[in-house]
């Protein structure tokens, strides 16, 4: 029985894990699927890109590698299939944002199925302070169509764009600009991560409370805190006409981390009516947290409000003497406001107490140890119930949410060199 025992063993080791050598000439530090689990790309160091795809019999095959960044790739991004069927999003430490649109008339292997716009993407953009893009993040609207890009730079600056055209995805506006921390010292290690609500629109209990069907929900990691940034309908009346375009306000800090926030990860699911952020910090603990909106009385509850209520904080003004606001109305919007981007006009990290500004309570439900271990990844399941992170322990812990609300460790993966029996 003992030989029958070792080969079941080594059948369900094949069937649990599957080697890639990635073929890179360096390091690899980024990774994504696409929205079919079909294809898969990686970014390295060397600053190449290299695509997969997976055939019916599980086997991954080199599909294409071109070079996409002339220094180190810190994140990649597959776009949703409604804009287009393979488009890929890229950030390097060069300081420069692409987007790479598959020709499925190119022969796979050349270097040239990506890139075939005279090996240029279909779209770039450099940041235009001296601090490099960081992270960024992607949402569409198949609805109204369109399209929004989040970008953090490492002096604390996010940018938000906005395209009305899925059919040319050349075509980006500013639509607002927000400083999310101090600019950290020169030669300080850093982290920053962004992420957009992945829900179609925000929970019913934050709609019930003021905040817009269509208002964009954004969590930013910013060096050693979270934050929970929304969108509030900003009117424009002029001789043409009125026009109302979003700018974001912040919503909502995460507090309690004693280190460098490297993660953040916003659940689907918002058929709840709270929104759940896990965080991955250097302090070795996974958090949780429910983010409500609570009503105050009769009255919808207002940024104004952030004083009396509890996990939240009131930052004072970071203004500097260009400090001017950022936000521009894109499309037909900046035709008739007559506004355009204003590239040093960040906004302050502050609360203005405006009409439109819904107040976020976050509050941590879990506080999840891994080994004791500096956490670096977590991510969310399609159902927002199971949680995975992954840190210098090399292990990928997965986490389930109880009825309760409490998270708790499901099961912890590690890859082995041997087969135990």
């Amino acid at each position: 029985m003992a030989p029958m025992m070792d080969v079941d063993s080594a059948h369900s080791e094949q069937d649990r894990f599957r080697l890639l050598q990635h073929g890179h000439r360096d390091m690899v530090g980024a990774t994504a699927f696409n929205t079919y689990g079909d294809r898969f790309a990686t970014g390295s160091v060397d600053g190449k890109i290299k695509v997969y795809n997976r055939h019916n019999e599980g086997s991954w095959n080199l599909c294409d590698t071109w070079g996409a960044h002339t220094s180190e790739i810190l994140e990649l991004q597959w776009l949703p299939p409604t804009i287009h069927p393979n488009l890929v999003a890229s950030i390097g430490t060069d300081g420069r944002f692409k987007l790479w649109v598959e020709d499925p008339t190119m022969a796979p292997g050349n270097g040239r199925r990506f890139n075939s716009r005279n090996n240029r993407p279909v779209w770039e953009l450099s940041s235009t302070a001296r601090a490099p893009w960081l992270s960024f993040s992607i949402k569409h609207n198949p609805e109204t169509r369109h399209t929004y890009l989040a970008l953090v730079s490492r002096n604390g600056v996010l940018t938000v764009y906005e395209n009305e055209e899925p059919e040319s995805m050349d075509s980006w506006n500013e639509l607002d600009r927000v400083v999310v921390c101090d600019k950290p010292p020169r030669g300080e290690e850093v982290a920053f991560k962004a992420e957009f609500d992945p829900n179609l629109e925000p929970c019913y209990a934050a709609i019930r409370q003021g905040v817009p069907r269509d208002a964009l929900g954004i969590v930013v990691a910013s060096m050693n805190k979270a934050t929970i940034w929304r969108t509030k309908e900003i009117s424009h009346t002029v001789s043409l006409g009125s026009s109302s375009t979003k700018e974001f306000y912040l919503a909502a800090e995460l507090k309690g981390h004693r280190g460098l926030v490297r993660d953040v990860a916003w659940a689907p699911g918002s058929i709840r009516g709270f929104d759940v952020i896990a965080t991955a910090c250097k302090d070795g603990f996974v958090r949780l947290f429910q983010v409500t909106t609570p009503a105050g009385g009769d009255k919808d509850a207002r940024s104004k409000d952030f004083a009396n209520m509890p996990e939240q904080v009131v930052v004072t003004s970071q203004r500097t003497p260009d400090n001017t606001v950022g936000n521009a109305p894109s499309g037909i919007g900046a035709g008739l406001a007559n506004a355009g981007p204003n590239a040093s006009g960040n906004r302050p990290l502050e609360l203005m107490g405006k009409d439109g500004e819904v107040i976020h309570v976050g509050t941590e439900v879990s506080k999840l140890e891994t080994n004791r271990s500096p956490v670096w990844r977590v991510d969310f399941d399609a159902d927002g119930q199971l949680l995975g992170s992954t840190g210098d322990d090399g292990k990928l812990a997965l986490w389930r949410r109880a009825p309760s609300g409490i998270w708790s460790k499901s099961s912890e993966l590690a890859m082995t060199k041997s087969i135990s029996s």
